[in-house]
């Protein structure tokens, strides 16, 4: 039986990155990558709702591919999981920046002024063109590390030959609160300097987790049980955090070290990913005619979503042409719309919707 709610865990995540990424374009903590603060407020209240939910939104949707993983495998050999995992991973982060992401990249660049600099160095423009490729992969660096971590799995899977499976269904309750420590720890090292995202030990502990223990029913069996307690924990440990760092040292960044590094950090991250997964794996484990609308489509607004959002700040926002609130809103309005607008319309342009969206022939169902 599919297990809905990773499909509602999917479309849920997705729709709180776009509401992040709004946020995130005009926040006023310093955190690099978007426009930054457009109010004249002394601080923005709302931007705590960045401290709520990044440190462990990411993460759960990298448990949930974990957990995906291995239901696919079950019914397919190693070969068909990593030709399925290049077409709908390595094709769109790669290809695809040369074909329409690098539109990302010039919308990026452009924001933060590049072009003037790089005209003034006497860059020439087919150099120009590569750079913005290398920029528009945005928000595709978790389908970079996606596609790693199944590459790698693969190579673990035939070496231990199913023995981690039969030893991850058998993992008791404690245990699984005291896997928060291999996660702070994969969290301290393999973490990229300048672009912060790639954090390849710690979205792997995620994700290799979801393969062996959390894609097991009898593990979810225990975790159902006791969901709202660990949604309890879950809550309180973002909370915390939110509060700690936003609220009371001043808005620090998040998204860097030490920050980032943080035991409190780790345990939103940890805990609030368990929250998320137990409680709709108790509560969440449905679907109906606005689910399966949605979960078709969350790839396309993860994929596009971001394109929406900056186009306004570079058009709207930065030359002040409305005023704060009406620029927030056009964002999200503009995130959805072209999440769905443009999923629609690239599904159905052949090449086009393999390059970008790693569809190899138009199926309707998941347009």
């Amino acid at each position: 039986m599919r297990k809905y709610y990773l499909d509602n865990i999917r479309w849920i995540t997705v729709v709180l990155v776009v509401i992040y990424h709004v946020l995130y374009m005009y926040n006023a903590e310093g955190v690099l990558g978007g426009l930054g603060q457009i109010t004249k407020l002394d601080r923005q209240p709302y931007d705590m709702y960045q401290y709520l939910v990044y440190p462990w939104f990411m993460p759960v949707l990298f448990l949930v591919a974990g957990i995906s993983s291995r239901l696919y495998l079950d019914k397919h050999t190693d070969k068909e999981f990593v030709k399925s995992r290049t077409l709908k991973l390595l094709v769109p982060s790669t290809i695809g920046l040369f074909v329409f992401q690098f539109i990302q990249g010039y919308v990026s660049m452009s924001l933060g002024g590049a072009f003037n600099d790089l005209t003034n160095a006497g860059v020439p423009g087919f150099v120009q063109y590569f750079i913005m490729v290398a920029t528009g992969s945005g928000v595709l660096w978790f389908i970079h590390l996606l596609w790693l971590y199944s590459i790698i799995l693969v190579r673990i899977k035939k070496a231990e030959k199913g023995r981690l499976l039969k030893l991850g269904s058998r993992t008791p309750l404690w245990l699984i609160a005291l896997f928060f420590f291999p996660i702070w720890g994969a969290g301290q090292i393999l973490n990229t300097p300048i672009v912060l995202v790639y954090r390849i030990a710690f979205y792997f502990a995620f994700f290799i987790l979801g393969y062996y223990v959390f894609s097991n029913d009898e593990v979810m069996e225990k975790l159902k049980r006791y969901a709202v307690p660990v949604m309890i924990t879950g809550v309180v440990a973002a909370v915390s955090f939110a509060i700690l760092y936003f609220w009371v040292n001043g808005g620090m960044n998040f998204a860097d070290k030490p920050v980032n590094r943080e035991p409190l950090y780790m345990a939103s991250a940890y805990f609030g990913s368990l929250a998320m997964l137990s409680g709709m794996a108790r509560f969440g484990d449905f679907h109906n005619g606005f689910t399966d609308w949605m979960s078709k489509r969350s790839f396309g607004l993860y994929v596009f979503h971001y394109l929406g959002i900056s186009s306004v700040a570079l058009f709207i926002a930065k030359p002040q042409l409305l005023p704060a609130p009406l620029c927030y809103l056009l964002s999200l309005i503009a995130g959805f719309a072209f999440g769905y607008g443009l999923n629609f319309i690239i599904s159905r342009i052949p090449f086009f919707r393999w390059a970008v969206l790693g569809i190899k022939k138009q199926e309707k169902k998941d347009v």
